[in-house]
């Protein structure tokens, strides 16, 4: 079975096109991804598992004719697929098999994607970069010894990194868009209420967390949204579908938008010169196109962190209790790292009416941020206040867990609160540091308006393109 040439300068659909037109076939494909994997991975670590045989098996059964049938396709090990393992990036689930797919892996199957394996991820999908002690930390394939971001850092390094041009991700505090601003890519988090997290558990972390994407073209991303969203039996959060398809809006003239920018740090800290050079310069640049373009500190900013934390340690403790009931034993230092336990000993302190006062805070906020999009139609901000991380500056097993926790908040100040909100919210690869590091700029919109972002999407993409930028860790 031959290879198939020059893979890496195709995206998803192209990929898909090639097997529409029996040029390649779906298995190789997949036999070139896996090659490319091989040949990536020894330095990049973004693999938590391989499932090599089952993807064959897959197609060896047939696949469905989706908009992406025979491409391949890897999962963050943070989701169910039959069969497998799904350990979280964790000592505490290393043994734990999933018996049963979710419903966004069903959606992925129906599109035709072949999935061989699932990448890796910080413990429970709680930090900000892919460091975990379980498995190592995934490296960025633009300078290895740099964070690649996380929660989704696995898929991200391997998207950049050209083993395969889209790959799954989730968001649940920034962790498809810090990824993307990490390793160049381009990373869209949806709506609340979007995309389906059941059957098991419909909601994550009371509606913060979602899931989608990393990919190399804005294309690919809207055409996966169209695949895949939508309710399942018993949402609880159901939204109104999309105006027209997702994959539609790229290439749609984006109009006059109404653009507010800001550059400062919320808790007034510094932000790195670069970034706020690149913000500005495509600020002036947006200006010159024609958009009404406004610097401006939204009102809703950084009023709800204490809320945010509440909430996920409630739901880090509601998950380590239901493993220690299937384990029958506690869990302790040696299977979760300090600062796990630390955000589980918070929960000690959410009594049943902190978690329902910080819910409603959410709420509120979420209200705050919507009215803010009454005056404007995008918000622009930097992705990261600070260029991609060393590895090991944000360490999970670090013994100063307050100065982890700083760390974190002057690095991702932004992501976090269109978490809160439930808006849609992207990163968009658009500015390179003078060190040879992806900087990102985040977008974000109304509730409901992905739409509008991937109409601003693809005009930047056309008129800024970065798929030819390829990292010097390359399949």
């Amino acid at each position: 079975m031959e290879l198939v040439q020059n893979f890496g300068d195709f995206d998803a659909l192209g990929l898909a096109g090639l097997v529409r037109r029996r040029e390649v076939s779906p298995s190789e494909l997949l036999a070139t991804a896996i090659a490319r994997l091989d040949a990536v991975e020894p330095r990049i670590n973004a693999m938590a598992m391989r499932h090599d045989d089952l993807a064959r098996g897959d197609i060896a059964r047939g696949l469905p004719d989706g908009p992406f049938a025979g491409v391949p396709f890897l999962l963050k090990d943070i989701t169910m697929l039959a069969g497998t393992m799904v350990t979280y990036g964790s000592r505490a689930f290393a043994d734990n098999v999933a018996d049963h797919s979710s419903t966004l892996v069903e959606r992925y199957k129906a599109a035709g994607l072949v999935i061989f394996g699932k990448t890796s991820t910080p413990e429970l999908g709680l930090n900000i970069t892919t460091e975990p002690r379980f498995g190592g930390p995934a490296c960025n394939p633009w300078n290895l010894a740099h964070s690649t971001g996380g929660s989704s850092g696995g898929s991200a390094a391997a998207v950049a990194a050209r083993v395969i041009p889209l790959a799954h991700a989730t968001d649940g505090g920034g962790s498809i868009r810090i990824p993307a601003a990490c390793c160049g890519l381009f990373g869209m988090k949806p709506t609340r209420g979007r995309m389906p997290m059941g059957p098991g558990v419909l909601e994550g972390w009371a509606g913060m967390s979602t899931g989608h994407c990393l990919s190399l073209s804005v294309r690919d991303s809207a055409a996966l949204l169209d695949a895949t969203h939508g309710p399942e039996p018993g949402s609880p959060v159901r939204i109104a579908p999309p105006e027209r398809p997702f994959l539609e809006e790229v290439g749609r003239d984006v109009g006059r938008l109404r653009i507010g920018f800001c550059t400062r740090h919320p808790a007034g800290l510094a932000t790195d010169p670069e970034i706020v050079k690149a913000v500005s310069e495509l600020a002036l640049w947006l200006d010159r196109q024609g958009h009404e373009v406004s610097d401006v500190m939204p009102g809703f900013v950084g009023k709800a962190g204490d809320a945010q934390l509440k909430i996920i340690a409630a739901n880090v403790e509601v998950a380590l209790r239901s493993r220690e009931a299937r384990l029958g034993r506690p869990l302790g230092p040696d299977d979760l790292e300090i600062v796990t336990m630390a955000i589980r000993a918070m929960a000690g302190h959410v009594s049943a009416s902190d978690y329902i006062n910080a819910v409603t805070t959410m709420h509120l906020f979420g209200r705050q941020a919507e009215l803010f999009f009454d005056d404007f139609d995008v918000l622009m901000v930097p992705t990261l206040s600070l260029p991609p991380l060393e590895r090991g500056r944000l360490d999970m097993m670090s013994k100063d867990v307050s100065a982890y926790m700083k760390l974190s908040g002057h690095y991702a100040p932004w992501t976090a609160m269109f978490n809160m909100s439930g808006q849609p919210a992207m990163s968009m690869p658009l500015a390179t540091s003078k060190a040879g590091l992806p900087l990102g700029v985040m977008f974000a919109a109304r509730a409901g308006a992905e739409g509008t972002l991937y109409r601003l999407a693809a005009m930047l993409e056309r008129e800024k393109p970065w798929i030819g930028r390829k990292p010097p860790v390359c399949a």
